[in-house]
């Protein structure tokens, strides 16, 4: 819950995300109160709207979210990565750069798109009286925002891009004294949003930042003794593995799972693992392959004290789900229980990444 205010209305604030049918509100509010924590009071359109394509950057091309069916937001993006170039792993300024010097005609098309209702619309809890009459034209709901008390920011009625918001001094002081709670409070909304529009999809939460550091350094020890002691079969290029030479992979890639469970990690090269990249392993090619040196590694766990040993720091890690972990790890599993465990576990996150759009991979 936000806030109160003895002078401000909460409760109309706590309205605005109310019937959203694209994304583009949440991500116009995260980058208004960003910018006046940076101590901007006057913001154009145009930095808005770049610092909203920085935002859902990761989202969009690095996660394959869904903002929405026919989402302006994600639509630009998708535009802006096709026209640049630029890695899903971008860094953010490097993305606001690129936005920002850009003179592409069709981008500068789509970002005005943006301006056509959301500056107004977003407040439209604290505009009780406007009606569709005023809605439709622009100078008057410019002046209508202006002539109301209590609204968060006024318009210029300056045309497309080059129009701003004024934030009023009550709001940039409510901001400024609880920016931490409100961009939680976006957050969580921004969650329940994209849970909505994308229903099958693992780790939400995790998925709204720029990819964190992975939590590889105890399974890739684990790996490396296991290809110590029992040869291991690079299910991916035939080879027998070197511990010289082992990159952890993500089974399900990782921008998609957002986790690094131990049930969907596997060794292989640091060369095949680059090409395989955010890429789905063929399932009729190589999930027996996967299945067969998992079940070696269980096996040894199950009979080599180190192992074990080096197994129980993965579990600590990298194993974060008790049903799980008593399904495919308990001791005295044949191979065919393991293979039909590990299957009935990864199949339906295979499917539902495939559905999402990850395209399959077969190494070479």
């Amino acid at each position: 819950m936000l806030p109160q205010s003895e002078i401000l209305r909460i409760d109309k604030l706590i309205r605005i995300f109310d019937n959203m049918s694209e994304s583009y509100k949440i991500f116009w509010f995260k980058a208004l109160i960003e910018k006046t924590h940076e101590g901007k009071q006057t913001i154009s359109y145009d930095e808005i709207i770049n610092a909203m394509i920085e935002d859902a950057w990761y989202m969009v091309t690095e996660f394959r979210l869904n903002l929405g069916p026919t989402d302006t937001l994600e639509k630009i993006v998708k535009h802006v990565q096709n026209i640049s170039g630029m890695k899903s792993t971008e860094k953010p300024e490097n993305v606001h750069a690129f936005i920002e010097k850009s003179e592409d005609r069709e981008l500068r098309t789509m970002k005005t798109t943006l301006t056509r209702f959301v500056p107004y619309r977003l407040q439209a809890p604290f505009l009780t009286g406007i009606n569709e009459h005023i809605w439709r034209n622009r100078q008057r709901t410019v002046d209508y925002i202006r002539e109301t008390e209590g609204v968060i920011y006024t318009v210029s009625f300056d045309s497309g891009l080059d129009a701003t918001v004024s934030v009023s001094d009550s709001w940039m002081e409510y901001i400024a004294r609880n920016y931490g709670i409100i961009m939680g409070w976006i957050d969580y909304n921004m969650i329940i949003y994209l849970q909505r529009r994308n229903p099958s999809v693992p780790g939400i939460s995790s998925k709204l930042q720029p990819p964190q550091e992975r939590n590889l350094a105890a399974a890739k020890r684990y790996w490396k003794h296991i290809i110590d002691v029992r040869p291991v079969i690079n299910i991916y290029s035939g080879q027998q593995m070197d511990d010289k030479d082992v990159s952890i992979d993500h089974f399900v890639p990782w921008s998609y799972v957002a986790h690094d469970e131990l049930w969907n990690l596997l060794p292989t090269t640091r060369a095949v693992n680059s090409s395989k990249s955010n890429n789905l392993p063929r399932w009729d090619v190589y999930f027996d392959k996967l299945w067969r040196v998992e079940y070696e590694a269980y096996d040894l766990v199950c009979s080599d004290a180190e192992t074990e040993k080096l197994f129980r720091h993965c579990e600590k890690e990298n194993l974060n789900n008790d049903e799980i972990r008593y399904k495919l790890y308990q001791p005295g599993l044949s191979q065919e229980q393991f293979a039909g465990q590990l299957e009935e576990i990864l199949l339906p996150v295979y499917e539902s990444a495939k559905n999402m759009g990850f395209g399959e991979w077969v190494n070479g």
